[in-house]
């Protein structure tokens, strides 16, 4: 019988793992990554993570021809445009996805933390950690690995961006990872993908409402989220996400 795993030892394995699947298929097309990880590496264990924002139609589109009834994680952090919700809802319906689940914030860290609802105002981290990181972690625990439509070309911070990441004791799968804006255009095109409506008004990375503003000429995509801050991730993708799914201050 198997001595049971330590959290160090999955998640030196998972680190080993995410180089190995580089190694054999970070090479491969969005859709042949999204095949193999759905239906042969995490079979049953994993889910994709879409936040209906400028470009996910690409990402759920090339999911939805591979597997309909794979999970698909929205958070609904309370702050989103209505734009966002109705796209979510149409794209929804586009795709023909059956497996929508909603993930909400918990009240209870939402009363505590963030009373009169100006947490944002004064400490966006902290705000992000309770409406997102949580919630979001929260979600993935059930998974071994998700899906994202992260991209090199959306900032500095994602230039060298893999195909599979090792995030603590999971997997995160960036199928479009080297995509360029002329990739997702020709796509979006090919096949009729509606848009969010929120892009035609300069809106190309969209979050929650009070912190998002239209990107300015010559700026990257991600520069109109949290303007005029050093903040440029919410925290889904970085090291709070594992921390906060055994983190029981969170």
């Amino acid at each position: 019988m198997l001595a049971k795993l330590k959290p160090l030892d999955l998640a030196e394995q998972r680190i080993a793992q995410a180089a190995e699947l580089n190694a054999l298929y970070g090479e491969r097309s969005a859709e042949e990554i999204i095949a193999i990880a759905a239906h042969q590496e995490f079979a049953g264990h994993i889910a994709a993570v879409s936040s209906f924002g400028a470009d996910s139609a690409v990402l759920l589109n090339l999911i939805a021809e591979v597997d309909r009834n794979l999970p698909v994680l929205f958070l609904d952090t309370g702050k989103h445009f209505g734009e966002t919700l109705d796209y979510r809802d149409a794209l929804v319906t586009d795709f023909g996805l059956r497996n929508l689940q909603v993930l909400h914030p918990d009240p209870i860290l939402l009363s505590e933390r963030d009373p009169d609802v100006t947490l944002h105002q004064r400490d966006t981290d902290a705000c992000c950690e309770i409406r997102k990181v949580e919630p979001m972690a929260r979600g993935l625990a059930p998974y071994a690995a998700w899906f994202t439509g992260r991209k090199r070309f959306q900032s500095a911070t994602r230039a060298k961006l893999e195909a599979f990441e090792a995030v603590g004791e999971r997997i995160r799968i960036n199928p479009l990872a080297r995509w360029t804006t002329s990739d997702l255009a020709d796509y979006m095109r090919a096949h009729a993908l509606r848009e969010n409506p929120l892009v035609a008004y300069g809106y190309l990375s969209i979050g929650c409402f009070p912190c998002t503003q239209p990107v300015q000429p010559g700026e990257d995509a991600r520069s109109g989220r949290w303007a005029g801050q050093a903040k440029v991730e919410c925290g889904i993708h970085l090291s709070g996400l594992e921390q906060s799914l055994t983190d029981a201050s969170l």
